[in-house]
């Protein structure tokens, strides 16, 4: 049996999207040690023709990738546009990891419907979408704010493993919470009008030189 993982996001190695899907891996491997594994980074159009290759020779493809601003990355759109469903696997099994830095999963609900959609016409089955926000800044939280959810992700591969499919109850669980309410919202609140919602943003900004031009309109000029 043959697992393939792309990973989508344009940090290639150093993404938020790496440690999720490795979760995955690590929970399939405890289950079924004899699997082969197909791993790649979707970074550059240059690639696009190998990964084509994937969804005509895997048993299970699993593509991982956030969302920035509602949209996903644009290399991932375009190897979708790139398939032709008349060269894909007609037993392949699809499934898709979506993470965001958005609290409550509502945002990413559309594409999740999109891939849904996507996989019917491609001819193959869908195994689901798992969704997960508040991923951002992952890497530097300390782990017992992501132990809990990052073991959902070492749950569902284990439950890929054994049904070849993503469980429907974790996926449920990962999404949690859909909705900004109650305490959770008050505190975004806070957060927003004391200027902490931009606290990660801006050191991103200044890291990349960016700052001085965050309010920048470079396609109204």
């Amino acid at each position: 049996m043959k697992l393939s993982i792309i990973n989508g996001s344009p940090r290639g190695k150093s993404s938020n999207t790496r440690i999720i899907l490795e979760k995955i891996q690590e929970g399939f491997s405890s289950v079924d040690s004899t699997f082969e594994l197909e791993e790649a980074y979707l970074k550059s159009e240059k690639d696009i023709a190998r990964f084509r290759k994937m969804f005509e020779t895997a048993d299970i493809l699993i593509i991982g990738f956030p969302l920035y601003t509602d949209a996903m990355p644009g290399i991932v759109k375009q190897l979708f546009e790139a398939l032709d469903p008349k060269t894909i696997k007609k037993d392949l099994r699809l499934g898709f990891i979506v993470q965001s830095g958005f609290s409550e999963s509502y945002h990413s609900e559309f594409i999740q419907s999109y891939l849904a959609k996507l996989s019917r016409r491609l001819g193959v089955e869908y195994i689901g979408t798992a969704i997960k926000g508040g991923v951002e800044g992952i890497k530097v939280q300390p782990k017992w704010m992501t132990k809990k959810y990052l073991s959902l992700f070492y749950d569902l591969g284990q439950q890929l493993a054994l049904d070849w499919e993503f469980d429907e109850n974790t996926m449920e669980r990962l999404a949690q919470p859909k909705y900004l309410a109650g305490s959770r919202l008050m505190l975004t609140k806070f957060f927003i009008k004391t200027g902490l919602a931009n606290f990660y943003w801006n050191s991103q900004l200044k890291e990349n030189k960016a700052f001085n031009k965050r309010y920048a309109k470079p396609y109204s000029e």
